[in-house]
């Protein structure tokens, strides 16, 4: 088991003392029915077989255990708070921010909360629970609100690096603004690119919006009238900070994007004009070229002593005047 616990603790009064049995430690913590002592477990990447032996410890439901332990952390699943009888089963989606490539990665994290238990999922690399658990060790009266206090402190901690990530791409979001209307040429594909990163950003945070509101506005919440839900409504603030942004930079991209197509349009018009004018231009001395280069012996001025440095003359008159008519006509 020392594969996949990454920690596990018993808090009693707000202060961490190492845990022995799980079985033994949870009856213990049971049979003392009014304090707030709970149970703390930290699992990373756990297969079936790993997981069994905590969940025959702790009977959690079967359904939750099946999300926890198929979902593999590929992203498939949601944001989501499922209440299974005494349990919390909570699904969030943490994301980090790659400074070097501009790329946002996400990962999961399951948290299961019952009676005097916590149980946390990591899955995949992407995690917000690094120095989690020492944060709320120093905050005793924290940790006497009970396991629903740890629940507290990882969702604040996930949407936190969202408030972090906000700005980071509010900032390439200008970058790209700036960019695009400079007179600089800018590839579509960092358009659409950017646009990508934003849809991730907005599968992670957006639907965690109706699970957070459950938490602390719904008569159905686990979570018992109080400071706690005071504190779980200060997140859901933030997060409605980011949902909206988010919303915002969607469609300010689709705006962008717009208006590089209608921009590239522009130019590849500016371009055809131009290339249209001297192509016209060019006509002009290989047309009168191509009539003398003809081998007739009645040609006009054929005799004449000048009459080479005057067809020169003629043509450089009239490719001067188609350019400076062009150059009028904003052409070239």
């Amino acid at each position: 088991m020392a594969c996949v616990i990454v920690d596990r603790a018993i808090y009693e009064d707000g202060h961490r003392r190492d845990c022995g049995d799980l079985s033994d430690e949870l009856a213990m913590l049971r049979r003392d029915a009014g304090s707030g002592d709970f149970l703390w477990i930290g699992l990373k990447d756990p297969t079936q077989e790993e997981f069994d032996a905590v969940d025959t410890e702790l009977g959690l439901h079967p359904l939750a255990v099946e999300d926890a332990v198929e979902s593999g952390g590929d992203g498939r699943q949601r944001a989501k708070v499922e209440l299974y009888d005494d349990t919390v089963f909570v699904v969030l989606k943490p994301l980090r921010y790659i400074d070097r490539t501009s790329d946002i990665e996400t990962g999961e994290l399951m948290v299961f909360v019952g009676d005097r238990f916590v149980v946390t999922v990591r899955r995949g690399e992407v995690s917000p629970l690094s120095g989690i658990r020492a944060q709320i060790e120093s905050d005793p009266e924290r940790l006497r609100l009970g396991p629903l206090a740890v629940l507290h402190a990882v969702l604040d901690r996930v949407v936190d690096a969202y408030l972090a990530i906000d700005d980071e791409v509010a900032t390439d979001l200008d970058q790209m603004e700036r960019t695009v209307f400079s007179d600089a040429r800018t590839d579509t594909r960092a358009i659409y690119r950017l646009k990508r990163e934003v849809l991730e950003f907005r599968r992670a945070v957006v639907p965690l919006d109706e699970p957070l509101k459950m938490l602390y506005a719904s008569p159905r919440s686990p979570v018992p009238e109080g400071e706690l839900r005071l504190l779980l409504r200060d997140v859901a603030d933030h997060l409605h900070a980011v949902i909206d942004h988010v919303e915002s930079y969607d469609s300010l991209l689709s705006g962008i994007l717009d208006a590089h197509l209608a921009q590239v349009s522009v130019q590849q018009n500016d371009d055809m004009r131009k290339i249209s004018a001297w192509v016209a231009i060019a006509a002009v001395p290989t047309l009168i070229a191509g009539i003398f280069g003809m081998n007739f012996t009645n040609m006009p001025e054929l005799k004449l002593t000048y009459g080479f440095p005057l067809t020169l003359l003629a043509m450089a008159l009239v490719c001067g005047g188609l350019f400076a008519a062009f150059k009028r006509a904003g052409w070239l």
